[in-house]
């Protein structure tokens, strides 16, 4: 599978798993392939893995790794529940 075709099967499982997902009270209309971006992406290998998000501020981002020995796809629904600054 090549970078190109990884990135767009990513931005098309986030988006469906927004729609089915969202919150009954959003008033915000269905996420399409366009609205779905993507923060880090990484190819070794035969292996994928990206980090996406979506311009919704519901502290939300998406994981998805391709598996290229066992032609498995992983998708991981993350929440932001906190961010703390520590002085170093």
């Amino acid at each position: 599978m090549g970078s190109q075709e990884f990135l767009n099967i990513c931005k098309a499982k986030v988006a469906e798993y927004f729609n089915k997902n969202k919150d009954k009270t959003d008033q915000t209309g269905n996420m399409t392939v366009n609205d779905v971006f993507v923060v880090w992406y990484c190819k070794t290998l035969q292996n994928h893995k990206a980090l996406l998000s979506t311009p919704v501020s519901d502290g939300m981002y998406y994981e998805i790794t391709y598996n290229g020995d066992k032609n498995e796809m992983y998708f991981d629904a993350y929440k932001k529940w906190e961010n703390i600054k520590f002085d170093m």
